[in-house]
């Protein structure tokens, strides 16, 4: 099964779970964001909660501005992963814990996405480790969910360590062993200049800053 169509399935039963424990759609708070995924209007307000769901993009994009300024080939994946949809947040239960699978919120989200991209992937060639690229947080301890880019099997990755602990061959393989968990939206506690936008950032901070530190 491809990423994408593995992808969508996610996404599929990951609302099935709300609508099944709630009758509603899962909630995010935008902060100033809009997305075309948030149901019915949304004035812009801090404070303000919006119902969700995955909106299919128009039109794909990849990466190929981020392999064009690393001179590298980044594997076909991280394109249907991070390309074709925007949505919010999903959290998940898992046999290694609780965790949140990233999404881009928006096109902005998604060119923040591809900067921070460059960035952990420039961080993990100074290091002189294998590439790896994220995709998504376990919520206890510093660890990421990233890819090995050269095979695109999945692994748990401290920051600034090489991976160690493989959770699974393929994205596809990972989607399939998790479960969509419930979770009450919760407005993040600051906004500084690491997350502008309330999507794809605001659980991949503190990783990111433990990365630069090992630098």
């Amino acid at each position: 099964m491809s990423c994408l169509t593995a992808l969508e399935e996610f996404f599929n039963r990951y609302h099935d779970f709300y609508q099944q424990a709630l009758s509603e759609a899962p909630r995010f708070y935008p902060l100033g964001e809009n997305s075309d995924c948030i149901i019915g209007d949304y004035d812009g307000d801090l404070e303000t909660v919006v119902q969700w769901k995955p909106f299919k993009r128009k039109q794909n994009v990849d990466f190929s501005n981020v392999e064009s300024a690393l001179s590298i080939s980044l594997h076909h994946d991280i394109n249907e992963f991070y390309g074709c949809w925007f949505s919010g947040h999903l959290f998940f239960d898992s046999k290694w814990g609780h965790g949140e699978l990233l999404q881009p919120w928006n096109q902005s989200d998604f060119e923040l996405l591809q900067q921070n991209t460059i960035g952990h992937l420039m961080m993990k060639q100074k290091l002189k480790q294998p590439l790896t690229w994220f995709v998504g947080v376990l919520e206890e301890g510093d660890q990421m969910i990233t890819v090995n880019n050269e095979d695109g099997s999945v692994w748990l990755e401290t920051p600034g360590e090489i991976p160690t602990q493989k959770l699974s061959d393929s994205i596809s393989e990972l989607l399939k062993n998790i479960t969509p968990r419930v979770t009450p939206a919760e407005k993040p506690q600051s906004v500084d200049e690491h997350i502008e936008h309330p999507g794809i950032f605001s659980s991949f901070k503190r990783m990111w800053n433990n990365l630069r530190g090992k630098a």
